[in-house]
């Protein structure tokens, strides 16, 4: 099985690849159009600001995008998981992958930022990424902007009221993670290994 965690310039890319080789399933960091093509699977890994991150993505959206289109499993992580919106309201307005509705805004109401450290996890509703993990378990977040709850919402975290943890596409075979599932312990890593087992 092949999984190319994309390279683009910006990203936790070798935090990704070790949690990955941790559950017997290691990643190539690629930014090669051709070898995402030919992969088994994608992850799209996310640090920094999003305009500048999807400037640096665009030569590589239309390869992304075919991907997803055909079914292949694509794990958005943090930033990477802010992209698959339709946009950013991060230093104004832009557009984002639109694999799934919505806007990504800041955290309002004076709340301190960026929301960092661990919280638990609401599940909205199955997926196969969160096989083998329940309401209430924790992860580690680190960020500023977030996606209101919707009906794309797999599960949902508390900041000052709810907002979306985990995001899928209606196929399900796309799915974002606002945290870090490579810094987020044992049951981060049941999701890397879930992860693996949608290919």
């Amino acid at each position: 099985m092949k999984i190319a965690i994309i390279d683009y310039g910006a990203g936790n890319l070798n935090s990704v690849a070790r949690g990955l080789a941790f559950v017997g399933t290691p990643g190539r960091i690629t930014g090669d159009p051709a070898e995402i093509e030919a992969a088994d699977a994608l992850v799209l890994p996310g640090v920094g600001a999003f305009e500048a991150c999807m400037r640096q993505v665009e030569p590589l959206k239309k390869v992304i995008l075919e991907r997803v289109d055909a079914g292949v499993p694509l794990l958005g992580i943090c930033l990477g998981m802010q992209m698959f919106y339709e946009a950013s309201e991060e230093n104004g307005r832009h557009e984002g992958l639109k694999i799934v509705p919505g806007t990504v805004s800041r955290f309002a109401g004076g709340l301190k930022v960026p929301h960092m450290g661990w919280n638990s996890l609401s599940v909205e509703r199955e997926h196969p990424l969160l096989k083998g993990i329940e309401t209430g378990s924790y992860v580690y977040f680190v960020h500023s902007y977030r996606a209101e709850v919707s009906p794309c919402t797999v599960a949902s975290a508390d900041y000052g009221g709810a907002f979306t943890a985990i995001v899928s596409n209606d196929a399900g075979n796309a799915v974002g993670t606002q945290f870090h599932p490579e810094k987020s312990g044992p049951v981060g890593l049941r999701m890397l290994k879930n992860f693996a087992e949608m290919i």
